[in-house]
């Protein structure tokens, strides 16, 4: 398996440093608000990153943390008039309940930082005494970052041109404009713990460094989060852990690209900002999570409302296969003697490899998905054809094709629920989102089958005419006719 190295820039052999087993940490969310896709995608990523990496037989310990105290939790709490503990476990709980949706599996170690507070403090009572960080008048305790030789080698700033940038802000005694803060001296009205500096609280940084090495040996296999952490969060991390501890903090950095909407960088101030629970009150969870697998992680991602409506499509051709797949098994009678052409196997086995060498290529999800589609394809050929649906060697495949398809799909989060169940929940987003009168469509429907049995063929053409401006689709079956929406 080759993954994309952030701080080699380029695609290295991925295999951690203990046997089997593989320590990764991913940077978690500052909960003080509902969680946005950017979120999303990141969780999906990773997921599917621990996901894979299970299924190729690696023991994986999964660490993401949650930081409960920070400006804007503070910010939050005080505007709401409450407290910050308060506001940090409904964001918390929140996370949880949007991530189930999207089928995103927790961590196996989920840390808060103010649970960390001691491991905190002495780490940052390390890098005092080995130099790499001071402590200022007001209790502040800063790290110095020309003490360590190697800052910005993970994003490839150099320390000349981020020195012409830097700013000292009101109220902050650094040595240097480019020092960051390990530890904040108290200030009215806010959180603050002991130290040996007085009440404070932590910086942003430390919370990771410090909570990676409680629960994890140093270095990780890989640290992971969004590409908005390389810097400055990631780089200071990587920074204070290798001045207090003489080890790198990972072996393998791991980024997910941006998410933008409409082609334009989501932001609160342009009105485009979309949380998860926006989304999911117009679409299926499943739908979003196929939709963030759609591209390679690394590259960006385009939300609008044309991508999502096409995911749903694809997903929703996707489970209509399944459930073909699976009611072909359903009839265990009738089955002809006889092999499928061999040619039918060679394209199955083809696309086996292909989707193996996908995934192993840098979770090249968007390639793999492409595979997944090709070999539904191919099965949908093949239940049309009605020489070749009832052979023995028709049903062999299809068993096969519905194990590949539930190991292909335990790794990305996607076809893993009954077909018809999954369908019927799309069918009912569609009407709701399209706000469908389901009496009114169902009383078309009465009174063109009324008409067809009448044999007014005119009458019956010319209703299905008016559900089809409705965007609603008639199939006649044995058993009556069914209606859904496109």
């Amino acid at each position: 398996m080759q993954l994309y190295n952030t701080l080699t820039h380029k695609k290295e052999p991925f295999s951690p440093l203990r046997d089997s087993h593989v320590g990764m940490y991913v940077c978690g969310i500052t909960a003080y608000d509902y969680c946005h896709i950017g979120h999303a995608r990141s969780a999906v990523v990773f997921d599917v990153l621990v996901r894979y990496l299970r299924a190729n037989g690696y023991k994986v310990t999964f660490v993401r943390n949650f930081t409960d105290v920070d400006d804007k939790i503070i910010a939050r709490a005080a505007k709401e008039g409450t407290d910050e503990a308060t506001i940090a476990k409904r964001y918390i709980d929140a996370f949880h309940e949007d991530m189930e949706r999207l089928g995103v599996l927790r961590a196996d170690v989920e840390p808060k930082a103010t649970e960390h507070i001691g491991d905190m403090i002495a780490l940052c009572q390390k890098l005092i005494a080995n130099g790499h960080a001071y402590v200022t008048a007001d209790g502040s305790v800063y790290f110095r970052v020309r003490s360590f030789p190697r800052y910005g080698q993970l994003s490839g700033h150099n320390l000349n041109d981020l020195r012409s940038g830097a700013r000292v802000e009101p109220g902050e005694t650094k040595e240097d404009p480019l020092d960051f803060a390990l530890w904040k001296g108290a200030k009215p009205g806010e959180p603050s713990w002991e130290s040996p500096w007085g009440l404070g609280r932590p910086g942003w940084h430390i919370e990771c460094s410090a909570m990676s090495e409680r629960y994890l040996p140093l270095p990780l296999d890989i640290h992971g989060g969004g590409q908005d952490l390389i810097f400055p969060h990631h780089e200071n991390e990587a920074a204070q852990t290798e001045a207090a501890t003489g080890k790198p903090l990972a072996r393998f950095w791991v980024h997910n690209g941006f998410v933008q909407i409409d082609t334009e960088k989501m932001s609160k101030s342009l009105g485009n900002f979309v949380t998860i629970r926006d989304i999911l009150a117009q679409h299926h969870p499943e739908t979003l999570r196929l939709f963030l697998l759609t591209k390679h992680y690394r590259s960006p991602l385009d939300y609008t409302r044309t991508a999502m409506d096409e995911t749903e499509t694809a997903l929703r051709r996707a489970y209509l296969t399944k459930a073909a797949m699976e009611e072909a098994l359903a009839n265990t009678k009738g089955w002809d003697p006889g092999n499928l052409p061999p040619e039918v196997v060679v394209e199955i086995t083809a696309i086996e490899t292909k989707w193996d060498e996908a995934m192993d290529d840098d979770l090249n999800t968007a390639a793999a998905l492409g595979h997944s589609f090709a070999l539904l394809r191919v099965i949908s050929r093949l239940l049309e054809d009605k020489k070749l649906r009832r052979l023995a060697g028709t049903r062999d495949l299809l068993r096969h094709a519905l194990e590949r398809l539930d190991a292909w799909g335990g790794v990305l989060g996607l076809l893993q629920r009954p077909a018809r169940e999954v369908l019927a929940e799309l069918r009912a987003v569609r009407i709701q989102r399209r706000g469908i009168n389901t009496e009114a469509i169902e009383a078309l429907v009465a009174a063109r089958q009324q008409a067809r049995q009448a044999k007014d063929f005119a009458r019956a053409d010319a209703l299905r005419e008016e559900l089809a401006a409705m965007g609603v689709s008639v199939q006649d079956t044995p058993s009556g006719p069914t209606w859904d929406v496109e």
